[in-house]
């Protein structure tokens, strides 16, 4: 484990909960947090591949990092996860709502009941549920905590072929604000809005015309690299952000028009 961590960004003993936390943008987060002294949780669908992550990032730091399964989008599924996140860490301090999906559809049209209800379960119904156990949690011990939502610029900027995840992340920025001025002054809560980045979903995407549009488009001519969204992680979940609540900070490169 490192030893040498500036203060403003230690979170030495601190139990921090991810979801999403197998691959992409929450394994980067995990990693960041036990480097940084913090006990972790990785969740997703997935608990056998969350294990063989957590492994691998407490082979790497040498905190306790555990994996579980989680259905975000279930909500019977939530307060069981917080339950045995505490069970075998102790109570969560740090709780980054991280999971999504933005599955593809023809059109509006034909967008069908079970996949919407899906897209707005797993982007804004779970992670409300969460917070609300995690805050429930964190009131009943007086302590102070920080949650994390990760949201999208898709919540003001949707295109055509993210509708129903748009409305999820922008239902997620609302409740951001929200529960901040709900849970203060002891629980911070706070979003990020990602734009475009370079995780493995980009396999699936045309890198060459995606690199011509970012050029277009994007003030910093591309896309993001996973690592990159470390540094506003690391300060909303520390110290470092001790007066700052209800934000959503954009990290997308520039892309997005809105001010956030």
């Amino acid at each position: 484990m490192t030893t040498s961590v500036d203060p403003l960004f230690d979170l030495s003993g601190k139990v921090v909960a991810i979801t999403g936390g197998s691959r992409g943008l929450g394994r980067q987060m995990a990693e960041a947090f036990a480097r940084r002294g913090a006990r972790v949780a990785i969740a997703s669908r997935k608990r056998g591949v969350c294990e063989a992550a957590a492994a691998e990032v407490s082979a790497a730091t040498g905190s306790d990092v555990i994996g579980l399964g989680l259905h975000v989008g279930r909500w019977e599924q939530c307060a069981p996860f917080v339950e045995e996140v505490t069970d075998r860490l102790g109570p969560i301090d740090v709780l980054i709502n991280n999971a999504g999906s933005s599955p593809l559809y023809p059109s509006l049209a034909e967008v069908s009941e079970g996949l919407f209800d899906s897209v707005i379960g797993l982007n804004m119904k779970g992670p409300f549920r969460l917070c609300a156990l995690v805050a429930e949690q964190m009131q009943a011990r007086d302590a102070e905590g920080s949650i994390i939502n990760v949201s999208s610029i898709a919540a003001v900027q949707p295109s055509a072929i993210e509708v129903p995840y748009g409305m999820a992340k922008a239902g997620l920025n609302n409740l951001t604000v929200a529960l901040a001025h709900m849970l203060g002054p002891k629980i911070r809560v706070n979003c990020i809005m990602p734009g475009p980045f370079l995780t493995d979903i980009a396999k699936a995407w045309d890198l060459e015309a995606f690199a011509e549009t970012a050029r277009e488009r994007i003030p910093l001519g591309r896309g993001g690299q996973p690592d990159e969204i470390v540094g506003a992680a690391l300060y909303l979940a520390s110290p470092a952000s001790s007066y700052t609540t209800g934000a959503i900070i954009k990290v997308d490169g520039g892309l997005a028009w809105p001010p956030a």
